[in-house]
């Protein structure tokens, strides 16, 4: 028995068990027939000890009422943890496959090498699967944390400082420049906190904790259209659990004392 992680565009195919609730497709035979052009891709590690198997499809599924098509961030909310996560490595490697058709050398079509490599077909080239790496900070100051708007949210929540890692930069450089140049102002004692992989559509985000060192908030209104300091306890609209920025907020959050001093 087989996991089966179908995606039509951005779409996940579900199944609803018989207790009301919804998984991924798990049977031998892949549950949309393939056509001659599907690759189906082999996902490691194993889920429950059962292999994974990935593949798109042209058109979504609507005449199964076994079957409903969900966006990978809703289906956060349907889905076990390890199963998410894994429908993200999936959907993190069908999109790496789309945009790696061809030899960026040569021009010639590539072809899976293995189930994480592609070689090219006339030059030999190789290549893999592309992070983009990102870093996130929660800057404190005392019993307020920075939060801000970004002008590409979809809804009106504030989260926290992030961006694209450059090259030739360290993580720490990262988080002091995006700080810098989104908010105008400088932090001090920065802090590694956790990370997590972000496949919208290929990304690994880095958490820090910092505080506040000095400077006023000037805000970089190209990136950012809101932003301030919030007291703990009066917090306005934040992200949803599923991103580390939650995380973040909700472990400062938990570490505040009645009196407003950080317990970590």
């Amino acid at each position: 028995m087989k996991y089966w992680f179908v995606f039509c565009k951005d779409d996940l195919l579900l199944e609803q068990k018989t207790d009301g609730g919804w998984d991924v497709p798990f049977q031998e035979e892949p549950p949309v027939p393939l056509k001659a052009w599907t690759t189906v891709h082999n996902i490691t590690p194993a889920l429950d000890g059962h292999d994974v198997k990935t593949y798109r499809i042209d058109l979504p599924v609507t005449s199964d009422n076994r079957y409903m098509m969900c966006g990978l961030r809703k289906s956060f909310q349907l889905l076990p943890r390890p199963t998410y996560d894994k429908a993200g490595k999936c959907a993190e490697i069908l999109y790496w496959d789309s945009n790696t058709k061809y030899c960026g050398v040569c021009g010639s079509p590539m072809r899976l090498h293995t189930d994480i490599s592609k070689r090219c077909t006339n030059c030999g080239k190789e290549v893999w699967p592309q992070l983009a790496t990102a870093v996130i900070c929660l800057v404190s100051r005392g019993d307020e944390v920075l939060l801000v708007h970004a002008r590409n949210f979809k809804s009106d929540f504030y989260g926290l400082v992030a961006g694209f890692v450059e090259t030739g930069e360290t993580l720490e450089e990262a988080v002091e420049r995006e700080v810098m140049e989104e908010t105008g102002i400088h932090i001090r004692n920065l802090r590694y906190f956790s990370s997590q992989p972000w496949p919208y559509p290929c990304g690994l985000m880095v958490g820090f904790f910092a505080e506040y060192d000095h400077g006023d908030i000037h805000l970089q209104h190209s990136e950012l259209s809101r932003g301030g300091w919030f007291k703990y306890d009066a917090l306005p609209n934040i992200p949803e659990k599923l991103s580390i920025a939650r995380r973040l907020i909700d472990h400062w959050v938990d570490c505040r004392s009645s009196d407003g001093k950080s317990k970590y």
